[in-house]
């Protein structure tokens, strides 16, 4: 067991891996269940809410962005352990987030045809390159300056809505003012009636995760962690719900009731497997997790390229996607597609590959 503050925590590697297997298990084939009386409820939560709400599908995003946060405090440190200067962590933090803008551009835009490039902020690796930029200059104040921001920025957010309706209110699906800000600037909007200046909300989820990272890496207890963990819980599902009256759950614009309430959900999921690793010291079974949270960023990567559909649709050939098991048959394919992505990335860990930015 690595000891408070020092040395790498198996369990945030093994969340890590947690959520890189949510986020290309395709809901595990679990839609499917819709087919089947007294099932429709798990098949509802592998499936993004249309516009107001939350499902478990809607908090992998901000567990993933979170995640990137908790890693902040343990990348710089290290840097600097080596050596490296205020300017130099910089520019890396810089450059990183400007790679990763131009992965999120290839991986929108593969596979189309000339003509149809678009340029894009809304993707998953876009916007968490906005938010680890924003997060690094934040980081440089005192913690209670790092709070005050935090607020600030989540109650511009909400007032920039208020101060420009659209048609249906402050909230509206299609004229809200991320939607206008997108028509004006890049010509085009979303689908899915996404924004780009979703990041702000979403830098604030990354904030928050580099606080628990700051957290951990303080010589408390476990169990004094864990505490903390828990009380802040309770106080993001408190604050969400609080909220939700006045300012909608909305996952596809990232508002400040979503930003409270998956942060409660995300902190209840990493509680679990700190106590069962660090605590309990469990760990064998984190193995499988590992081997994906080693190598996050190609697991995303298969992901996005259509590595998943490829095998999808090979394996389909000696499946036949399990037709005699009914609309069910497609939870074992995809169990089989999911155990196809983890046997490359274990080729890739057993040779310690692992790419970063």
């Amino acid at each position: 067991m690595a000891a408070p503050g020092a040395g790498r925590l198996v369990s945030l590697d093994a969340y890590r891996g947690f959520i890189m297997l949510m986020l290309v298990s395709n809901g595990f084939g679990f839609s499917s269940l819709e087919a089947y009386p007294g099932w429709q409820w798990l098949a509802y939560q592998v499936e993004h809410v249309s516009w107001e709400g939350c499902t478990f599908w809607d908090l992998i995003q901000p567990a993933f962005t979170f995640m990137v946060g908790m890693a902040m405090p343990f990348a710089m440190a290290r840097r600097k352990k080596e050596g490296a200067s205020q300017a130099q962590v910089f520019r890396h933090v810089a450059w990183r987030a400007f790679m990763l803008v131009v992965l999120s551009n290839i991986y929108s835009n593969w596979g189309a045809r000339p003509g149809e490039l678009k340029l894009q902020f809304i993707n998953v690796l876009c916007q968490i390159a906005f938010g680890y930029l924003a997060c690094y200059f934040i980081l440089q104040l005192k913690f209670r300056m790092q709070a005050v921001v935090a607020f600030l920025m989540l109650a511009g957010f909400w007032a920039l809505f208020v101060a420009f309706p659209g048609t249906d209110g402050p909230w509206s699906k299609t004229d809200n003012i991320g939607a206008v800000v997108d028509l004006r600037v890049l010509g085009y909007n979303y689908s899915g009636h996404y924004t780009t200046i979703n990041f702000i909300g979403n830098a604030v989820t990354i904030l928050f995760g580099c606080w628990a990272g700051l957290l951990v890496r303080t010589e408390r207890t476990h169990w004094q962690k864990l505490r903390i963990f828990a009380v802040a819980a309770v106080a993001c599902f408190a604050l969400g719900l609080a909220l939700e009256p006045f300012n909608p759950m909305v996952k596809r614009l990232w508002t400040a009731s979503f930003t409270f309430f998956s942060t409660g959900w995300v902190l209840v999921m990493l509680m679990a497997f700190y106590w069962i690793v660090e605590v309990r010291g469990v760990k064998k079974w984190t193995f499988p997790f590992l081997v994906l949270g080693m190598n996050s960023i190609f697991v995303y990567s298969l992901g996005q390229i259509g590595i998943s559909g490829w095998l999808n649709r090979g394996l389909a050939g000696f499946t036949q996607r399990f037709e005699g098991l009914g609309p069910a048959g497609a939870i074992p394919h995809q169990a089989l597609v999911l155990l196809g992505l983890w046997w490359i990335c274990y080729w890739l860990y057993q040779r310690r590959i692992f790419f970063k930015i």
